[in-house]
């Protein structure tokens, strides 16, 4: 009967332990790197690392800073997340998303880029309001 007890212990413990990402709240969350609190649902990233740890981000350039940061670097990622700017608060894995880079993006620590879930969706945008489309290899390297 011990036996039982210990593994549904175990079994409660492990699952628990959830490396998932959480939604971000917006007005209560602040940014792991900057500390400003997250207020823009069309901004934010999400980081967790292996060991389940979600930290959350208001802007691009927070996140790939901490990122490039020898904190940042010591960590494993499991998920790397940025919400979609045309449904807001919606998490998308962030090499999959397409990124605009364009001055009427108003976004809270300046880096002007907004993620979009698919492309046709940036082409539009950026017919209307102009800007550079970067790929998140060209992100990543841009805020090296």
């Amino acid at each position: 009967m011990k036996r039982i007890f210990l593994l549904l212990a175990i079994l409660s413990a492990v699952a628990s332990c959830t490396v998932e990402p959480r939604p971000i709240l917006y007005g209560e969350d602040g940014c792991h790197h900057c500390k400003m609190t997250l207020v823009d649902p069309k901004y934010g990233t999400e980081l967790v690392t292996q060991k389940g740890k979600v930290l959350v981000f208001d802007d691009l350039n927070c996140m790939l800073n901490y990122m490039n940061s020898p904190e940042g670097m010591e960590q494993e990622y499991k998920h790397l997340l940025v919400v979609d700017y045309l449904q807001e608060g919606v998490l998308l894995e962030a090499k999959d998303a397409f990124y605009l880079k364009s001055e009427v993006f108003k976004s809270p620590m300046v880096s002007q880029i907004a993620a979009f879930k698919d492309y046709d969706q940036l082409k539009k945008i950026k017919q209307e309001s102009g800007g550079i489309y970067l790929a998140w290899g060209e992100l990543v390297t841009q805020f090296k």
